[in-house]
């Protein structure tokens, strides 16, 4: 009776623990993700943006979406995959209008999605 109670106690423990390390993570990842695409944007402002800034993004967008495949559904992956890879075309044909709205969709989605991950109430409800 006693090993079962701490058995129990230990495994909770470790799902909490569990719980607040994968917080850290995506608000880390996702903090980060947004500090390139806002340089970015600010480029695209300015109209001083190359196809190789856009391409360093979306380079380190992949890399950071190895990971968060463990973490988040693909299709939300996928979504962002999608505006990534607009945003660098239409930065390649110096069309920046339609490459500012991107990254604008871009900045959202990396508010958003670490929103539906946290340990919040309404998430929990």
């Amino acid at each position: 009776m006693v090993r079962s109670i701490i058995s129990t106690l230990i495994a909770a423990a470790l799902v909490v623990a569990c719980g607040f390390v994968e917080n850290h993570f995506l608000k880390e990842t996702f903090n980060e993700l947004n500090e390139v695409f806002n340089e970015l944007s600010v480029k695209i402002d300015e109209k001083d943006c190359t196809e190789e800034d856009a391409l360093s993004a979306q380079k380190i967008w992949l890399d950071k979406k190895e990971k968060l495949h463990v973490f988040i559904p693909h299709t939300e992956i996928k979504e962002v995959d999608l505006w990534v890879s607009e945003c660098v075309n239409y930065v390649s044909q110096k069309d920046y209008k339609e490459a500012k709205a991107k990254t604008v969709v871009i900045l959202e989605l990396f508010e958003q999605i670490p929103k539906t991950f946290l340990i919040r109430t309404e998430n929990l409800l």
